[in-house]
């Protein structure tokens, strides 16, 4: 994949370079020395001779025009060459840049993932919870504490109403204890004077 885009750019270059030198090649003269490669075939061709064998047209060159357009496309091909080079390296070098970027994203997506998790989330008995669990587990705790406490208002209030029943069943059984304690008390008083009479009737008797 890589090739072809590189291999795309210098043919890009080439025909960028072949179409200006056609229009170049119309205003300047044509010369091996100068121009793009398009004109320097162009100089050869115009330059060269011609001559018909069996039929067939053929082209005479100079040899020592074919080496220096020879030369020329080498040295062309060299700048293309280096050219290829340095867009390889500027492509190495774009792919390590995206590859450290595209790390930094995903380690601040990470710590953005970790930042969220423990702002929506808080730690109970040692475990981090989200904050709806945490909020469902504190009203429980408080609903129950809130249900014990009445459960205890509701004990004390009905053993505070039996203790006063207990007090007022325990005066009022004093309170006959007393009057039946008075009442034996007379009795006896009065049994005890009435055998004092008896004891006394039976003195003068005798």
């Amino acid at each position: 994949m890589k090739g072809l885009r590189i291999l795309f750019a210098v043919i890009a270059l080439f025909t960028i370079n072949l179409h200006y030198g056609q229009e170049e090649s119309n205003q300047e003269e044509l010369s091996l020395d100068k121009g793009n490669i398009n004109s320097q075939f162009e100089y050869v061709y115009k330059k060269s001779g011609n001559y018909r064998a069996d039929g067939k047209r053929y082209e005479v060159v100079r040899v020592i025009s074919l080496d220096k357009l020879k030369q020329n496309v080498l040295d062309s091909l060299n700048v293309y060459s280096k050219k290829e080079e340095g867009l390889r390296a500027t492509i190495t070098g774009h792919e390590t840049t995206i590859s450290s970027l595209e790390k930094k994203l995903n380690e601040t997506t990470n710590n953005l993932s970790s930042v969220t998790e423990e702002k929506d989330s808080m730690s109970f008995l040692g475990i981090l919870v989200s904050k709806g669990t945490y909020n469902a587990i504190l009203w429980t705790v408080i609903a129950c504490l809130l249900l014990l406490l009445l459960g205890f208002i509701y004990k004390f209030r009905k053993s505070n109403v039996l203790t006063q029943e207990a007090k007022l069943a325990l005066s009022e059984v004093e309170t006959e204890y007393e009057d039946h304690r008075r009442r034996a008390l007379e009795r006896e008083q009065k049994i005890s004077r009435q055998l004092q009479d008896e004891i006394n009737k039976y003195k003068k008797n005798k």
